[in-house]
């Protein structure tokens, strides 16, 4: 079972998100997760991504690093 910190993520460009919950993708299960923007952006609020690439690892500057590190605690998990 992967235990999944719900709270504040920041994204590797600079944003902040918070981790609302593991959703199903409802043609073939795979887990998802649905995230918040926690600034205004006109295209939508709410987003959905992959859990594997949620948790991934980029090259950034020339290094990897978290997609989404997480950055503060809400309160409780999300169990899969």
């Amino acid at each position: 079972m992967k235990i999944v910190k719900d709270g504040l993520y920041r994204h590797y460009k600079g944003n902040n998100y918070r981790l609302i919950d593991i959703v199903k993708h409802s043609d073939n299960l795979e887990d998802l997760i649905l995230y918040q923007c926690m600034y205004e952006n006109e295209l939508s609020h709410l987003w959905v991504r992959p859990l594997k690439e949620f948790f991934s690892e980029v090259e950034s500057n020339g290094q990897l690093v978290e997609r989404f590190s997480y950055i503060g605690d809400k309160k409780g998990t999300n169990r899969l």
